[in-house]
This record gives structure tokens, C-alpha cells and sequence, in this order.
């Protein structure tokens, strides 16, 4: 059964680097939490979007949240895309696909390959529930940054 909203947020804990994991147990239940899901790191929509966050950045650091990437790129990936676009906040792997399951957020096929993450958004509040879901099953469509930000207010 995928998490649902009201329930509390699954444990996670992946690394965002090779032979670093980042451990939300500690951050779950004390601080709002927003975990992005992404296909695929240095696809044209990811980066679009992982940029997007990057560059409203000021906007999330207000709102008194942390906020997480989730994709099924390998440690070694992840840590290079982070890099490279320059991104404020963690990008973690879950390259054995088991947090993206747990989530309701993988595709068992999109477009050929097999186990790819889907795009979608959680918000957890600082009590560690799922304050808003939000999976697509198309990867080319956005997450929607205002709901997101209106959720992350609200809770």
C-alpha cells in the first residue's frame, strides 16, 4: 500500500553520495519535510525542475523546510548532478528502488526501462504525517510548485 496523506512519512534512508546516508529519521516528527521524486537525473524535465527549486530556493529556506531529492540514479549520479546544476538541498539514491515503492512513486515501465521513479511531491509536516501527496504517472508534467509551497504553509 503506498503512503497516503495523514499517515506517517515511511522512514528513508539513502545516500546522496557514494558510501554517505542521509538518515531522515531525525528530521521526520521535527521539521517539515518536502521529498521531490524524479525519474532521472539529467533528463531535460528533471533538470528543469530540481533548477526550478534551486532557483526559488529563498522561497522554500522561508518557509522553515527541508527539502529532499528522491531518484533511482546511482550514488554516484545523484552527487554529480547536485554538482553540476548546483542544487541547495540533497539528492538521494534510491537506486534499490525500495523508498519510490514504498511511496506509490515508481513506474514499472516508462518508455522501455523498468523501475524508473515516478514525479511526485510529498509534503511531510513537523509532526513526520504526510501532509500532501501528489504522484503522475507522466513524467513530462511539473510538480506543482504553489500547491507544494501551500502545503508546506498550511501544516
Amino acid at each position: 500500500m503506498p503512503a497516503r496523506k495523514g499517515e506517517p512519512a515511511p522512514p528513508i534512508a539513502l545516500p546522496d553520495a557514494p558510501g554517505h546516508v542521509v538518515d531522515l529519521a531525525g528530521v521526520f516528527g521535527r521539521k517539515k519535510v518536502v521529498l521531490l521524486f524524479f525519474p532521472l537525473a539529467f533528463s531535460p524535465v528533471c533538470t528543469e525542475e530540481m533548477c526550478t527549486f534551486r532557483d526559488d530556493w529563498t522561497k522554500w529556506t522561508e518557509l522553515g523546510c527541508e527539502v529532499y531529492g528522491v531518484s533511482v540514479d546511482s550514488p554516484f549520479v545523484v552527487k554529480k548532478f547536485r554538482e553540476d546544476l548546483n542544487i541547495p538541498f540533497p539528492i538521494l539514491s534510491d537506486f534499490n528502488k525500495t523508498t519510490c515503492r514504498t511511496y506509490g512513486a515508481l513506474h514499472r515501465d516508462l518508455f522501455g526501462m523498468k523501475g524508473v521513479a515516478k514525479r511526485a511531491a510529498f509534503v511531510v509536516d513537523a509532526s513526520g504525517k504526510i501532509a500532501y501527496r501528489w504522484v503522475s504517472n507522466d513524467p513530462r508534467k511539473q510538480a506543482k510548485f504553489e500547491a507544494i509551497r501551500r502545503a508546506v504553509k498550511a501544516c
